[in-house]
């Protein structure tokens, strides 16, 4: 029993030592981590006192930035303010300055004008006080003169007349007009005279034949294995095949007629022989190309002994021959040579020429034509060589050059030759030009009228081949209007380039309206 309870008291003993001691140590830490706390609490205290500290000093700074920008702004604001103010000041004092002159402009323009209304009013009191002594002066030569005022007028008249260059700028355009007229009615009757007895035909030539084929299946042949035929073709005729989807057709395309006929016989025999190949090609081009030569050859046989011309060369006569196959402005070279030629003849013999030699230098001015598209130089001296070369009469040599201007018609036949060159080319529809160069050309004429001084309105007429100019009638009288014709037709001449000639007409006109009441 007393066993138990010892053993009991001891257990118990032992228990609250036990508890004890661990109540020590849980006392022990937390102290520990109370002190461990306070140190981090120090820590992040001090952290945040570096924090606050770094936070001022960029604010600082920020505020000190910002005072230095505000400083810079306010300085270039004060700057830019005084040059604007320096600048407005100076357009003041300019400004006043202009207000000044113009003060001053008024105040003179105001003594101007008073003194206008008192040389006015003294011309006017001169006025009368002249036309009162031309009275006495009058009544004192009547008197002295035996002669009355009627007639002494009538003298002074006559007096006056033969020192007044009007005056006999209107016996000149009198006489003048009537040497005109004369002269139109000769030229008429010789140009209807030359038309009325040859009417001439030309053809458009276009830039393109078209060779029809029965089939399509014939294109391909045409064009051969890897192009060889096309290529040959090409090669050997000088012109542009085109082969597109138009249907049983082949387009021949070239500047030179004389190619593209050529061109379009060959297509032509070999789409009917059939055999295509580049052997073929050129048997059949040599062929064709010796028919068109002997062909030329027979076409300038014939128009030579049509105009009765006698030892022509043969290189001329051939020559005269492909220029069926040459065209200008739409006009085919060897008709215009024979409308030439048939008009000079026509017109050398009506003013006294030699028909025949007209007729030769008529077909002829135009040979060097023949020449342009195989060698450099204009036609003017290709044709003028040729014909050197071969010993053609001077007269056609003449005729060659002057029919351009570069020199001047030195016979009746020259001249007939240039005349009938120029009808032929102003012929209506013998020649196409470009829209734009008409337009332009058109534009030009009435600008020249328009800028003369006196003038209302220009107006081109007739495809540009007449301009009504509309004169003032208050600025420009009779004889001056004749003057300004002559100097509007030769600034045209001077200035423009054109077919023909141009008729200038100038119009004054003087109405007086009034009206019965």
């Amino acid at each position: 029993m007393l066993e138990s309870t010892v053993v009991g008291a001891s257990a118990l003993i032992g228990a609250g030592f036990g508890f004890l001691i661990s109540k020590k140590m849980e006392a022990a830490n937390h102290e520990v981590r109370v002190e461990q706390a306070k140190a981090k609490a120090k820590a992040i205290e001090h952290e945040a006192e570096l924090v606050l500290k770094n936070s001022k000093i960029k604010v600082r700074e920020a505020e000190l930035e910002a005072r230095e920008q505000y400083e810079d702004k306010l300085i270039s604001f004060k700057k830019d303010l005084s040059e604007k103010m320096l600048e407005l000041d100076k357009k003041e004092d300019h400004y006043k300055e202009e207000l000044k002159k113009i003060n001053k402009d008024k105040s003179e323009l105001g003594n101007l004008q008073k003194e206008a209304k008192e040389l006015y009013a003294e011309g006017a009191s001169l006025k009368e006080e002249y036309a009162s002594k031309v009275k006495e002066a009058l009544l004192v030569l009547e008197k002295s003169s035996g002669l009355t005022q009627e007639e002494a007028k009538e003298i002074v008249l006559k007096k006056v007349e033969e020192q007044s260059r009007d005056e006999i700028a209107h016996i000149v355009r009198k006489y003048e007009e009537e040497a005109k007229q004369d002269g139109k009615r000769k030229a008429d009757y010789i140009l209807a005279q030359a038309t009325s007895r040859f009417a001439g035909e030309f053809a458009a030539e276009r830039l393109i034949n078209v060779v029809n084929i029965k089939n399509d299946e014939l294109k391909g042949r045409i064009i051969g294995k890897e192009g060889r035929n096309i290529k040959t073709l090409e090669m050997l005729l000088g012109v542009d095949i085109i082969i597109d989807d138009t249907p049983n057709a082949i387009i021949l395309s070239s500047f030179n007629l004389y190619r593209r006929a050529v061109a379009t016989k060959v297509i032509e025999l070999l789409v009917e022989d059939g055999r295509i190949q580049p052997a073929r090609i050129e048997a059949i081009y040599e062929k064709v190309k010796e028919d068109f030569d002997q062909g030329l050859i027979e076409e300038g046989q014939n128009i030579v002994m049509d105009l009765g011309l006698s030892r022509v060369h043969p290189e001329i006569i051939k020559l005269i021959g492909r220029l069926k196959f040459r065209a200008s402005y739409g006009q085919n070279a060897l008709g215009h040579s024979l409308e030439v030629a048939h008009l000079a003849g026509i017109i050398a013999a009506e003013t006294g020429g030699d028909e025949i030699l007209a007729r030769r230098a008529g077909i002829l001015h135009d040979i060097g034509k023949a020449l342009t598209h195989d060698f450099p130089g204009s036609h003017v001296d290709l044709g003028a060589d040729i014909c050197k070369r071969y010993k053609e009469h001077p007269v056609v040599i003449n005729a060659i050059y002057a029919h351009h201007g570069h020199e001047e018609p030195l016979s009746v036949e020259s001249a007939a030759v240039c005349a009938a060159d120029t009808l032929s080319a102003a012929r209506p529809g013998a020649r196409r030009e470009v829209l734009e160069a008409f337009l332009k050309r058109v534009q030009d004429i009435e600008e020249i009228a328009t800028s003369k001084d006196g003038i209302k309105h220009a107006y081109a007429i007739n495809a540009g081949r007449e301009i009504r100019v509309i004169a003032n009638a208050k600025l420009i009288n009779d004889d001056e209007a004749v003057l300004l014709a002559k100097e509007i037709a030769k600034e045209i001449e001077e200035r423009v380039q054109y077919p023909g000639e141009i008729k200038v007409n100038v119009i004054r006109e003087v109405r007086s309206v009034d009206f019965a009441r």
